[in-house]
């Protein structure tokens, strides 16, 4: 368990909790997996010495690319204050853009668990993803409400007796991007990593749109592996492996080219 984050409890249908995401940093084999891409997407490797403990290149950035980067890890650096009234509103907005013909009680309310929340108070949830976390669910719920529906209310597929709860998924998933994507590093150390920086100059809201991309994804890989609440870790590390095999396609130049970019257009 990442000091970050706190433990879940298993209760059923959509209120049982699950374990974040262990950390799983990338091997120097997925680093070189598209290599031969670099050149072709302007990419620019600066190969550190290597040791058995962290055999990964670096990779030299743009102005751009860096002001970009800054940015985003200045959003993933604020924690969740629910005395903050930016964080109230944001909270507020995403009851509202789910819940708009429900009255919400209050922002500690029996009402959250209808979202997936674990308790009556999503602030004790945000410890892992922090205020960017609930960005990431605002941004999905108001770009992609259908999406956004159709997995808060399980609306595809097969379910299992014993599902994700929606909302504590969704922390996880952003905490899987910041790993994935190696956010909290000077500078990306995988070509994934690196690839994701050009998309993020290009759009500032990649991140954002790369999390509703995943949360398709990870449902998908949820029905396809038929998985109940104890496989949701194995159905998030299957998640990160899809999209780090998509990113590294040659023939990708923006998100929206990403093969599961049209699970969002479902």
């Amino acid at each position: 368990m990442d000091d970050r984050g706190g433990s879940f409890v298993a209760v059923r249908r959509i209120s049982q909790g699950l374990e974040r995401e262990n950390s799983c940093h990338s091997t120097s084999a997925e680093v070189v997996a598209g290599s031969a891409a670099w050149l072709s997407r302007g990419l620019s490797c600066v190969c550190a010495q290597r040791r058995e403990s962290d055999a990964r290149p670096s990779f030299d950035l743009t102005p751009s690319e860096e002001e970009c980067l800054q940015r985003l890890q200045n959003r993933i650096d604020i924690a969740y204050d629910s005395s903050i009234p930016e964080h109230q509103e944001a909270l507020r907005a995403l009851w509202n853009a789910v819940f708009p013909e429900e009255e919400l009680h209050g922002l500690i309310s029996e009402q959250w668990k209808e979202m997936g929340w674990q308790g009556k108070d999503p602030s004790t949830d945000f410890r892992g993803g922090g205020f960017i976390s609930l960005e990431n669910l605002l941004f999905f719920a108001r770009h992609f409400p259908k999406s956004f529906k159709d997995l808060l209310w399980k609306q595809e597929g097969d379910r299992s007796a014993w599902e994700y709860p929606f909302a504590v998924a969704g922390v996880n998933i952003t905490f899987m991007l910041i790993q994935m994507l190696d956010l909290e590093a000077v500078k990306p150390r995988t070509m994934v990593g690196a690839i994701f920086l050009k998309f993020l100059s290009e759009n500032e809201s990649a991140f954002d749109l790369v999390y509703c991309i995943a949360f398709k994804l990870m449902d998908r890989q949820w029905l396809a592996m038929c998985a109940s609440y104890m496989d949701f870790n194995t159905v998030m590390k299957a998640t990160r492996h899809q999209l780090e095999r998509e990113f590294l396609l040659e023939d990708i130049t923006r998100l929206e080219e990403l093969p599961s970019y049209s699970l969002l257009t479902l």
